[in-house]
């Protein structure tokens, strides 16, 4: 048997946290036993469904790297397959049509809860077969009323749910739309899912859905409901706890293999490993070792992962990334140092791109002042003799490299009897504009000869203004 799991948004918003573990997960599962994850877009909410969330949706799922082998299909091109499965529903004896109005489904949803009883459809129309002139009728289907399902959760193990707790289930609309347990149900048949991995919160929906494939013949695939992810406070993760999009943490100067790996370990755990590279979630991943409880978002863990990867990924990999940010500041990385080397001398100090980003601004465009604590400390009547010094070494050397710059730095400290601090840091506010950077001879290595000396020469210059 070949494995075959399925991601399936609904498209009407972002692809949120929740569903990227989701999509992870199935997307493991099938990497693992050499199967097949599909891609499903479940559009079949005519109202909130959008062509952006479905752009965003499928933005988040190229920029997380989880590629799909078949798809995206929409349920929305479906209409006809569904139809069909109704009316052999049908014909079966196993649907039928209602014609209760709300306002009666409305008065005995009221006198059960009165009765403290689980409210649910009387199956009046399933005793008797009636036509009420003029009124468009539901199609429920005929849920078995006697013995119980079992699903066979490969996460939370066995649960037994007996039919006499499920009610007849509405499976097309007055309108003949259909609802969303027929059209999963249908999908997953007709495209042969054989494991169907998803949140909590859809149990529920299993046993309805696992008695309309019964009543298709169709195969039962085997189930994983996962647990809800938590805020830090103990309620289910929402707005309110920070981004839960997907693309907010790209936007925040995440990389999407430190979202992949903090993904992977919301409820999953191989020993005491907390790194994994994607090869290694593929390799070790398994069902069995789903933590059965929700889990707990941490931004912090995240933040520490993010930084690690920037630490040790390939500069060049991360530069790509860095790209998309330092663009998102109106500046092309082309008019500047190599990116490459930026991440270099930048990775350590930089927990996410977007602080790489902004600290890297100066090397591509002027700053517009001075930070006022660095210029009060540090550009002062004798830095200028400083600066001036400098300009003069730095204005004939032909070879602008790093190892160079520090020997001219040193040799002049040395030759003016000060402290290197009393040469670097005026040098570093001048060039940069603040008191804080990678090493100074990396820094004017990645400024370039030009920058460099035109920099110094603004900082005499705005020396000079204050006296």
């Amino acid at each position: 048997m070949t494995i075959r799991t399925r991601f399936a948004p609904s498209p009407t918003g972002y692809l949120h946290i929740g569903g990227a573990r989701t999509a992870l997960f199935s997307w493991l599962y099938a990497r693992k036993h050499g199967g097949k994850f599909i891609l499903r877009i479940e559009d079949t909410d005519l109202e909130r469904s959008s062509q952006e969330s479905v752009n965003a949706i499928l933005e988040g799922m190229t920029w997380l790297g989880l590629e799909y082998d078949e798809g995206p299909f929409y349920q929305t091109h479906r209409f006809d397959r569904y139809k069909e499965v109704i009316q052999q529903l049908l014909n079966q004896g196993d649907a039928y049509y209602c014609y209760c109005s709300k306002e009666e489904l409305e008065q005995l949803r009221n006198e059960q809860m009165a009765n403290k009883e689980k409210p649910r459809y009387n199956g009046k129309c399933r005793q008797e077969s009636y036509f009420v002139e003029g009124q468009e009728p539901v199609i429920r289907f005929k849920n078995p009323e006697d013995g119980a399902v079992t699903i066979n959760d490969l996460v939370k193990g066995d649960i037994v749910v007996a039919n006499k707790e499920l009610d007849d289930l509405i499976i097309a609309r007055s309108d003949g739309t259909p609802t969303y347990n027929l059209t999963v149900v249908v999908d997953d048949m007709d495209m042969g899912v054989t494991h169907v991995i998803r949140g909590d919160d859809h149990i529920n929906n299993t046993p309805r859905q696992m008695n309309i494939l019964k009543a298709l013949g169709a195969n039962v695939p085997e189930y994983a409901h996962l647990p809800m992810i938590l805020g830090s406070d103990g309620a289910r993760l929402s707005k309110r706890h920070g981004a839960v999009s997907v693309m907010q943490y790209r936007d925040d100067g995440f990389l999407p293999e430190a979202l992949l790996n903090y993904l992977v370990r919301l409820g999953w755990s191989h020993g005491d490993q907390e790194i994994f590279s994607l090869d290694e979630m593929v390799e070790f991943f398994d069902l069995e070792q789903v933590n059965v409880s929700a889990s707990s978002f941490n931004r912090e863990k995240l933040v520490w992962l993010n930084h690690h990867y920037i630490m040790t990924s390939d500069p060049a990999h991360v530069a790509r990334h860095l790209s998309w940010h330092i663009g998102q500041k109106e500046i092309d990385p082309t008019d500047g140092p190599d990116l490459v080397e930026v991440v270099k001398v930048q990775r350590e100090r930089c927990k996410t791109l977007v602080e790489m980003a902004e600290a890297s601004l100066y090397f591509y465009k002027e700053f517009e002042a001075y930070e006022e604590k660095a210029a009060k400390k540090n550009l002062t009547t004798e830095a200028a003799l400083v600066l001036q010094g400098l300009h003069e070494r730095f204005s004939s050397v032909e070879d602008w490299r790093s190892d160079k710059l520090h020997q001219i730095v040193q040799a002049f400290a040395e030759d003016r009897q000060l402290n290197l601090g009393k040469v670097a840091q005026p040098l570093r506010v001048a060039v940069m504009g603040s008191s804080v950077s990678p090493a100074i001879d990396a820094t004017l290595t990645l400024l370039g000869k030009q920058k460099t000396l035109a920099r110094i020469e603004r900082a005499i210059a705005y020396i000079k203004t204050l006296n």
